[in-house]
């Protein structure tokens, strides 16, 4: 077997391509060419394997200084690691990161990259290693740099400070706001995302009014000032709150450069061409660089659902004629980005409209942060440590499926707006002082929402650290019954215990995978519950239909941060790929809600 699993862009199955497709043929398509396409991506790996593979063999992983290149090409890499859960970029990531605060460190020197941008990449990149290794020196390097920047950007002041004068009089703004924006969400300072909005208004004013303010990139510093503002926008919209004013400001914005994008796309070619200063002017390509972080922002705009659909097909025309050369190394990283991107397209969309809720109520452990608030961790889409479902929540945004938390008791109302609802390893007085065991009341709500179409998913643990008892009086209401007893026991690293094989039969699986799963309970089955999949005499996952919905269990949360992310030690747990097994339950849960769907569609056509 692999040493990691494939690449999400091995879901691009014939038929899903274009969005013309319904999405019952999608999904049928979708399960057709699974297997065939597998076998193809092994042979022929996509661009954005070769452009990460490229960077890691290129550079040496340990320098001191740091540049905005530098920083893009780090954040293509964390993309294609999340992507693909190969670890070694990960790795990478850290080790340059690591060199450069080791350097600046031992010159008794802040942390002052070269430009305002490469400070906003360099910011973005600590608050990803920050999540992921719990490590205060991230944090502290973070909310250094974020002192340092907050002042240009408006933070914490009750008058705008939208611009400032370099050394050659012209305009800057700020330019770092995925930055803050990030760290406003991560460290619950809602207060600072008005600031960051009039910021990204100013960007647009200013990127209109006086080309070339806040990048130095020579001939197209238009076009390089536009496409920055459009990624940054992608970037920084997934960390404002929903009910934010600012959401629909700024998906404006993006909106308004992706039409006038458009309109300078080549027919011929699909490349772009600069904004020409009138008729007279001869129009100029894009520079590359800047046309990466186009086709990037179009896409992730898409995916996200802060840009149309038909915005996909730009990009993609686009992207085909920017990866006839992607050994451009002074480009890599937006061309990474886009990569990364055209990898998800092609499903990108089929969950849209499609919202999964993970419960913080029955399983509402707190820990603190590093700057000293209670935060909710795991299970949890905002927890990238090992103890976080931060991969399997990007498994469902890959196919446009919005995420979301649910802090209080299931009710009718607040589970209304909700496809999918997991519900992982109930808490335990040990694993929390006050637990909120699951109720009568509870169960039958969620049960009536199983019963109008939405999909449960059940994910337990083993005794010593969750409840069992309480879940039960939900998943029996389905045939599904969770033993409360110790299987799949492992003692330090003698991972053999928790190996498990799986068969493709086309149930759930459509190919071979060697799952890990660590101290697990068991599953007994009645009436039209079924077995999903065994081991050694138990059965480990199962579904039931109830009414239109259905109900996927499974005795371990298996496909969370630790054992899906590619971090460990590969000697010993390389040959699992519970992230490949992982993103195969998702689309089977994508699957099952599609032919809900379908079927209301048939009962009452419109």
């Amino acid at each position: 077997m692999n040493r990691y699993p494939q690449p999400a862009s091995s879901r691009q199955w014939p038929g899903t391509r274009r969005l013309g497709f319904s999405h019952g043929y999608a999904w049928a398509a979708l399960a057709l060419g699974w297997l065939a396409l597998q076998g193809a991506q092994a042979q022929t790996p996509p661009v954005s394997e070769r452009i990460a593979q490229a960077l890691l063999q290129s550079r040496s992983g340990l320098q001191a200084t740091w540049d905005e290149e530098t920083g893009t090409q780090l954040e293509g890499l964390d993309a294609e690691w999340y992507n693909t859960a190969n670890g070694d970029y990960f790795h990478y990531v850290k080790r340059t990161v690591d060199s450069y605060l080791d350097a600046r460190q031992s010159a008794a020197a802040q942390i002052q990259p070269n430009t305002p941008m490469a400070d906003a990449l360099l910011g973005r990149r600590l608050l990803r290693l920050y999540r992921v290794t719990l490590a205060a020196k991230y944090y502290d390097a973070a909310t250094e740099l974020r002192s340092q920047v907050a002042a240009l950007c408006g933070i914490h002041s009750t008058s705008p400070q939208t611009s400032h004068a370099d050394h050659a009089g012209s305009a800057k703004v700020c330019v770092a706001e995925p930055f803050l924006a990030e760290y406003a969400s991560i460290f619950h300072a809602q207060q600072d995302f008005e600031a960051i909005t009039r910021d990204f208004l100013q960007w647009e004013v200013l990127t209109h009014q006086h080309p070339a303010t806040t990048t130095d990139l020579g001939p197209g510093a238009r076009s390089n000032d536009d496409a920055q503002l459009a990624a940054a926008l992608v970037d920084s919209l997934p960390y404002y709150p929903r009910d934010d004013a600012g959401r629909m400001q700024l998906m404006a914005v993006l909106d308004r450069i992706a039409a006038a994008l458009t309109k300078q796309q080549d027919s011929a070619t699909g490349a772009f061409y600069s904004f020409s200063g009138g008729t007279a002017a001869p129009r100029k390509p894009v520079p590359r660089h800047a046309a990466g972080l186009y086709s990037y922002a179009l896409l992730r705009g898409v995916r996200y659902g802060y840009l149309p659909a038909r915005y996909s097909t730009v990009a993609e025309r686009a992207w085909d004629h920017l990866q006839k050369d992607t050994d451009d190394a002074n480009v890599r990283g937006a061309l990474l980005l886009a990569a990364t991107e055209i990898d998800l397209a092609p499903t990108a969309t089929l969950g849209q409209g499609q919202n999964i809720i993970v419960d913080a109520w029955f399983n509402s452990q707190q820990r603190k942060n590093a700057a000293g608030q209670m935060d909710y961790f795991h299970y949890k889409w905002s927890d990238f440590s090992d103890s976080g479902y931060s991969l399997l929540g990007h498994m469902f945004q890959s196919y446009g499926v919005s995420t979301d938390t649910l802090y209080s008791a299931p009710t009718k109302e607040n589970l209304r707006k909700a496809q999918y609802y997991l519900i992982v390893s109930p808490d335990i007085p040990v694993k929390n002082p006050n637990p909120h065991y699951m109720s009568d009341k509870d169960a039958e709500a969620i049960t009536s929402w199983v019963h109008d179409g939405g999909v449960l998913i059940l994910m337990e643990n083993d005794p010593p650290n969750a409840d069992i008892t309480h879940l039960n009086l939900l998943a029996d209401r389905f045939g599904i019954h969770f033993n409360a007893v110790l299987s799949h026991h492992i003692l330090g690293e003698q991972v053999e215990n928790g190996t498990i094989a799986v068969h493709p039969d086309r149930r759930l699986f459509h190919e071979a995978h060697t799952l890990y799963m660590k101290d697990t309970c068991s599953i007994s089955l009645h009436g039209t519950a079924t077995a999903l999949l065994s081991d050694r005499g138990d059965v480990v996952m199962a579904t039931a239909k109830y009414g239109r919905g259905t109900v996927f269990a499974a005795v371990d949360p298996w496909v969370y941060d630790e054992y899906t992310d590619g971090r460990k030690d590969a000697q010993i747990y390389g040959h699992f790929d519970n992230f490949a097994g992982g993103q195969e339950l998702v689309r089977w849960l994508l699957e099952q809600r599609s032919a809900t769907d379908s079927t209301t569609a048939k009962r009452d056509p419109k």
